[in-house]
């Protein structure tokens, strides 16, 4: 049985988290029960990488005692080759730089398996972006939009902490997962030269911008790296949390910029948004970076932002190709708009 296994056995679920989680919650007497729900959940003979939420039912003693429950929510994020203590190293660097209070914060880090090579937190509750652009709800896409863009300014003005151990495969584009080489091979396996040689170009030219900006500057500022609409929660009119640090690593803050414009772009395009929307979405979330950081968006920042815009697009035109259940209907029109926009 492989290891990570364990982890969906309730008995064995249920000592763990009374042995290492019910310690840090001292008001509660015990945990009653635990419901285990699976967002990503891929187990091979020696291999694994899972996302998995528990549902937890502390129970204490109120005065007139009678049971009181209370019900948290906690996530663990396992890969069996992948770091993940960086994960919760990098919450807790968060946590202790100013994202443990105000209305723009994060998920609570509680503890590292390293057993199971798993990053354990708390979970936030409330509504994505996502859902309020599926919903129609312009007055709070708006509201969160701005948001979102004081969350990011926020986290790109935390230093970077040397002592903690990033994966410097996800600073740059060329080496994100999958990576460059590993792209081009699914694509040509899949579908011979049919994608290649456009993937390929656009990937060429893309990698050699940022090579490019890299050589001038060495300044690294602490990026999310996955900054799409269903990774914002609402939690409160006020309150804002950003989930899911898989992807945090030291690079330029401009890739938060451009992947979130794509991914907010394609998701308001996709559900009937006219482009004037699109635009004025645009602009909340620019003047409002801007505004916080006192950074011009001048040319060179612009173009660094379309870099990475178009970097996104096409990331998710190659997960349209080379998903288990391809679709390449919806790949391509992605391929034809980035080739027409930077003119390759």
């Amino acid at each position: 049985m492989n290891k990570i296994e364990k982890l969906f056995d309730n008995e064995y679920i249920l000592k763990f988290f009374n042995k290492r989680i019910l310690p840090l919650y001292p008001d509660f007497k015990k945990i009653e029960k635990i419901k285990v729900i699976h967002h990503k959940k891929f187990i091979w003979v020696g291999s694994y990488h899972v996302v998995t939420e528990f549902k937890v039912s502390f129970l204490s003693d109120s005065e007139n005692k009678k049971k009181k429950v209370k019900k948290l929510s906690f996530f663990c994020t396992a890969h069996s080759s992948e770091p993940r203590k960086n994960v919760y190293d990098v919450l807790n660097h968060l946590w202790n730089n100013g994202f443990s209070k105000g209305f723009l914060t994060i998920p609570r880090p509680i503890l590292y398996s390293k057993y199971f090579n798993a990053s354990f937190y708390r979970g936030v509750s409330g509504e994505s972006l996502l859902e309020f652009i599926r919903e129609g709800n312009k007055k709070e896409v708006e509201r969160i939009v701005k948001k979102t863009a004081e969350w990011l300014a926020k986290l790109h003005k935390i230093p970077v902490s040397k002592e903690i151990q990033y994966d410097k495969s996800k600073s740059k584009i060329k080496t994100v997962v999958p990576g460059y080489k590993k792209i081009l091979k699914s694509v040509e396996e899949k579908y011979g030269d049919k994608y290649l040689k456009d993937i390929k170009k656009i990937y060429d030219y893309l990698i050699e911008l940022e090579d490019d900006f890299f050589k001038l500057s060495h300044r690294r500022w602490l990026i999310h790296g996955d900054a799409h609409p269903d990774n914002i929660i609402k939690i409160s009119d006020k309150k804002i949390a950003m989930i899911d640090f898989t992807d945090i690593s030291p690079s330029d803050f401009a890739r938060d910029l451009g992947s979130f414009l794509q991914q907010v772009e394609y998701r308001l395009k996709k559900n009937s948004y006219p482009d004037s929307y699109v635009k004025k979405i645009h602009n909340i979330f620019i003047e409002g970076y801007c505004q916080k950081t006192k950074v011009k968006y001048n040319i060179r920042l612009k173009e660094r932002v379309k870099l990475y815009y178009y970097w996104t697009a096409i990331r998710t035109a190659v997960y349209w190709l080379t998903k288990h259940n391809p679709d390449p209907e919806r790949a391509e029109p992605l391929i034809k708009e980035v080739k027409k926009k930077l003119k390759l």
